[in-house]
């Protein structure tokens, strides 16, 4: 079959589509909500009640784990599980893939008389040890030093991930090396919410809560995503392997009407999201928001609140369960930030909060933000930990694919600032003026019709082009990628959080301790904090031209690529940062940083090959053939004594000879030895195969609008995107 038939022909099979006939009886979302989880109300039911208090106290109080308790939360656990047709357990953890990893073993152990019987210790639910040296460790692991473990991470509950064929009891773990060090993205989560919550609750007791709760970090992501039919999927290898396209050319209607936007979402698609938030729904995952988004076949979920270490695992569970629910649907879902260019990317925005049970959100202004000292003091914390540290929420961020995403219209830029709204700003402006004494109130909006109720409208607008937004009740760090782990984000947020709180504090509490009165003492560390970090807060256009001037100028930083950004993981200030909380050794910076080039040096590496690889044998094949029709038929109208228009002929050859050129100097690009120093590998990457990359596919995508239709072998953008 001939590279233009498969493309008809998965066109065709796109037409004769027909949906999956539904299997599970009727029900309520709330009759199956978090019924494949073993949740607290499960372990209350199935537990002594002395063990369920401890298990509990751990939980809720972040109390030490009583190991004592192991063997009757496992026992209950297996019981459980096994009713629901679990036949194996599987300790999850979460290397620094940015994906989800999985060890299963079964319940059932071999008894001398040739039978068996289901098993399942508190040990073994305690820890299990996979192999360390096959995973990203940035050398904390030699190859021939294979051993790491696996630590359950009580504060996540276990669930039962369903298949066809057999269900398995899932328990959410730490990965850690012999020597102690994190392989993973969950421990560090873990440590840096301690290190948050310390100093969180020393500032709570200056405000007079003497025993406050355990204060945890809050995260709310929205995640964005694409879907694209499996036939055209499986005839785009970009696709297949790079999660991207790396040719297509712009079609005539992208998203220039903004008729995709909150539109009427397609059944096919409805009925994805629907099977999706009941698979979500029964693993405990609060989808709350469903929707069309910008560009044509791009859509965003968004879950509840949760705790920030809960909301990792959910997420990475999340978009596990849509790509498998997609399939069933004919479907591909696509995580990269930008799988199609010239169209809107996707992002996984991260709403961070932070308090307790006892409280609530300590993010919150209330009606008069400028008399809400408390709220005042933990937002003055953000604004000083965003300003220090803003180097380290880039580089939290960066990747070799939200390198195409960031700074376009679809996402903010790579200087990292502030937005507080017009009401803060005002505030913290009168803060750094001598006190605040007013706060901007929140008004109406009268509709002018008759049978409409006037709306209540906030006392400021949203800016959809800063990195950090405050939104009301909380901060949105617009920034994170759709296809990377919220983990990474949020360890660095509650790290730098952990030093601007640790800083309050103490300011606080020497201040009284020297005899200034209290409320004295706050209003000057929030003059001082304005003065020394209110160049961070901006509330303009961060898409303007103007702004990076602005920027230098104010002393913030634009490290516009991953390449840029990597440095700030081992810079001085870094290593000392993190070490001070316990968040990271120096050692483990440095894995991070190691890691980091390489994922970046093996991303651009694939792309780099696969441009090469479809240039030479599709397109430029592809291009060929339809010039050589060309020429045969200008030989044939010259032999008939017919003068020939050579136009169209020329038109096709100008952008072959490019693709050509492009194609050897691609090729000589990636065959360039690779430096012993990881970072100066990856800037030959950006400085030279990206651009060899670039000018193959300007000439491909030339091409693409000049053969013939029935000879250009790839789906091509309209058809992805809008057939579904």
């Amino acid at each position: 079959m001939t590279g233009n038939n498969v493309r008809l022909q998965a066109i065709k099979d796109v037409e004769a589509y027909v949906p999956p006939t539904p299997i599970h009886p009727e029900e309520t979302p709330g009759d199956i909500f978090g019924e494949n989880v073993f949740s607290i109300s499960v372990m209350q039911r199935r537990l002594p009640k002395t063990v369920f208090k401890s298990v509990l106290a751990t939980i809720e109080r972040s109390e030490p784990l009583d190991p004592l308790v192991a063997d009757a939360v496992a026992s209950a656990m297996k019981d459980w599980a096994m009713e629901k047709g679990a036949t194996h357990y599987a300790h999850v953890f979460y290397p620094l893939t940015g994906l989800t990893a999985e060890k299963h073993d079964s319940f059932l152990d071999p008894v001398g008389d040739g039978t068996a019987f289901a098993s399942f210790s508190g040990k073994t639910l305690i820890q299990g040890e996979p192999d360390a040296s096959s995973f990203p460790n940035g050398g904390l692991r030699n190859t021939f030093e294979a051993r790491g473990y696996t630590g359950w991470d009580v504060m996540s509950p276990a669930y039962v991930l369903e298949n066809p064929n057999g269900n398995t009891l899932c328990i959410p773990t730490v990965f850690i090396s012999m020597t102690g060090e994190a392989l993973d993205h969950k421990t560090p989560v873990l440590r840096s919410q301690q290190a948050m919550a310390v100093h969180a609750e020393r500032v709570l007791r200056l405000f007079g809560h003497d025993e406050p709760e355990r204060v945890v970090a809050y995260c709310g992501p929205e995640q964005e995503y694409f879907l694209v039919d499996s036939h055209f999927f499986l005839a785009r290898p970009d696709l297949l392997n790079a999660g991207r396209t790396l040719f297509g050319a712009k079609p005539p209607k992208g998203q220039e009407f903004d008729d995709h936007y909150f539109g009427a979402i397609p059944e096919r698609v409805l009925g994805f999201m629907m099977d999706t938030e009941r698979e979500l729904f029964k693993l405990g995952i609060p989808a709350k928001t469903r929707h069309n988004e910008v560009a044509p076949g791009q859509f965003e979920v968004a879950p509840m609140f949760e705790r920030a270490n809960e909301a990792s695992d959910h997420q990475q569970l999340l978009m596990t369960t849509f790509k498998t629910v997609a399939k069933k649907h004919g479907m591909e879902c696509l995580f990269h930030e930008k799988p199609f260019a010239g169209v809107n990317g996707s992002g996984k925005h991260v709403n961070f909060s932070l308090g307790n049970s006892q409280l609530g959100s300590l993010l919150v202004p209330g009606d008069n933000p400028h008399d809400n000292a408390q709220f005042l003091v933990f937002c003055a914390a953000v604004i000083r930990a965003v300003h220090q540290y803003g180097g380290l929420l880039r580089v939290s961020v960066a990747s070799a694919s939200n390198d195409h995403r960031l700074g376009a219209n679809e996402a903010p830029p790579a200087i990292i600032s502030i937005f507080l709204g017009e009401q803060l700003a005002d505030v913290f402006d009168q803060i750094a003026k001598g006190g605040a004494t007013r706060s901007k109130e929140k008004g109406t909006l009268t509709i002018g019709v008759d049978t409409l109720p006037d709306l209540t409208k906030d006392p400021g607008d949203r800016n959809r082009t800063s990195p950090f937004a405050f939104t009301g009740n909380r901060f949105e760090f617009r920034a994170p990628g759709s296809l990377q782990t919220v983990a990474a984000p949020m360890v660095v947020i509650n790290t730098i959080m952990a030093e601007a709180l640790d800083y309050c504090a103490t300011n606080l509490e020497e201040a009284v301790a020297a005899g200034t009165d209290f409320n004295e003492a706050v209003q000057t560390l929030l003059a001082d904090i304005v003065a020394e970090h209110g160049s961070v807060i901006f509330n303009g256009n961060g898409y303007s031209d103007e702004w990076p001037v602005e920027a230098e100028q104010r002393g913030l930083k634009n490290l516009r690529t991953t390449v840029d950004a990597l440095p700030e993981l081992i810079s001085p200030e870094a290593i000392e940062l993190f070490g001070k909380y316990a968040v990271f050794n120096e050692r483990e910076m440095h894995s991070r940083y190691e890691i980091g080039c390489e994922q970046y040096i093996l991303t651009v590496g694939v792309e780099a090959n696969l441009t090469l690889e479809i240039g030479t044998t599709t397109v430029l094949p592809a291009a060929i053939r339809y010039q050589t029709e060309l020429a045969s038929n200008v030989a044939a109208l010259k032999a008939a004594g017919v003068e020939a228009d050579l136009s169209t002929l020329q038109s096709v050859s100008a952008p072959i000879a490019d693709l050509r050129a492009g194609l050897a100097t691609l090729a000589a690009a990636i065959d360039h030895e690779h430096d012993e120093d990881p970072l100066v590998t990856a800037t030959a990457l950006r400085d030279t195969v990206l651009p060899a990359m670039l000018a193959v596919r300007t000439a491909a995508d030339t091409l693409e609008g000049l053969i013939a239709d029935d000879l250009w072998p790839l789906p091509t953008y309209q058809e992805m995107l809008y057939i579904l």
